[in-house]
């Protein structure tokens, strides 16, 4: 399974810790203390490389000795962060998400008459006038 570890830099603030990454810039969080920002951090990284690999961005190798922004607190702490890519693709592709249509009345009364599961049938309908018999690699029906 594919694994990245980045560093993080934890910068002391009158509020808790924010935290960025060297070699990503863009993705920052913050957190009241140090375990929340750690947790936090974790997010980050996750979100931000997902996003990235969604938008076919190249993805940085992570340094071994990240170059730290010359404005970083004193007292800050560096900390490598760890994250599985392909699960977290995974958990983000296969959650549901909630979508709007619209049908007649009658056709509604008549389907929750007969206890249609629309979500399911959304799904089977769309495959089926997509031409795909089964979900691609690593996804889910629910």
């Amino acid at each position: 399974m594919r694994k990245l570890t980045y560093f993080a830099v934890f910068e002391p603030t009158d509020k808790g810790f924010s935290v960025y990454f060297p070699d990503l810039p863009g993705c920052a969080t913050f957190g009241q203390n140090y375990q929340e920002a750690l947790l936090e951090a974790k997010d980050a990284l996750s979100l931000h490389i997902y996003g990235m690999e969604k938008d076919g961005d190249l993805i940085p190798e992570p340094s071994q000795n990240p170059t730290l922004d010359p404005e970083t607190n004193t007292g800050y702490i560096v900390t490598p962060i760890t994250i599985f890519p392909d699960l977290i693709r995974n958990e983000l592709d296969n959650r549901a998400v909630k979508t709007n249509l619209t049908i007649p009345s009658w056709l509604k009364e008549l389907a929750e008459a007969r206890g249609v599961n629309y979500s399911k049938l959304l799904q089977a309908a769309l495959m089926e006038y997509l031409g795909i018999n089964q979900p691609p690699q690593g996804r889910n029906l629910c």
